[in-house]
């Protein structure tokens, strides 16, 4: 009984162990080349790194601290990171955009989906050709569609000022990020 016992604290913690790490804790790792891909999933990993750092170690009073009456909470300010991480991911999967529902989605599983969104738009980005750039358009269900040059200016920016505020209502919250982070190194100091 004594070694079963011992045998399942041990599958248990090296279970928790080989639980799959979030992307985007550190991003030191850079690429040889510049080319066009390259140089958008760096502001991608760039945007990655500071929502992760942002987002981790948030309370319950965090996520719902709001710096005005009206204004979004801090949990609003996440969900709609995340759908703009949909909205990135959906041109470079050349779809067209369709809002996801993070209705019933704990905060955890939010996070955890925008992260995994950028490191997919980063994969798609790195494996990218020049004249890939041609087919990665913002398309709308009505019919809209933008060139690619509006996915820098539109979710990936925007995305990176919502994460700013995140960091900023975490602080006024009582709770700022970790003093370690170097987002110039792109890990902890």
């Amino acid at each position: 009984m004594k070694h079963t016992l011992t045998l399942i604290c041990l599958v248990t913690m090296i279970n928790l162990n080989t639980a799959q790490e979030l992307p985007f804790k550190s991003i030191e790792k850079t690429e040889k080349v510049f080319s066009t891909g390259n140089l958008v999933a760096r502001m991608v990993e760039g945007l990655g790194f500071r929502y992760y750092w942002a987002s981790e170690g948030l309370r319950a009073e965090d996520l719902k601290f709001s710096p005005v009456k009206d204004g979004r909470s801090a949990l609003q300010t996440i969900t709609h990171i995340h759908g703009l991480s949909v909205f990135l991911l959906s041109a470079l999967e050349k779809k067209t955009f369709s809002p996801e529902s993070t209705d019933g989605m704990s905060f955890e599983n939010v996070r955890k989906a925008t992260l995994l969104n950028f490191k997919k738009a980063v994969d798609i980005l790195k494996s990218s050709k020049d004249e890939d750039f041609e087919d990665y358009n913002i398309r709308f269900a009505n019919g809209g569609e933008f060139p690619f040059w509006n996915a820098i200016n539109g979710p990936i920016s925007d995305a990176i000022y919502h994460t700013g505020q995140v960091v900023m209502m975490r602080r006024m919250s009582g709770n700022p990020i970790n003093p370690n982070v170097s987002v110039l190194a792109g890990k902890l100091r």
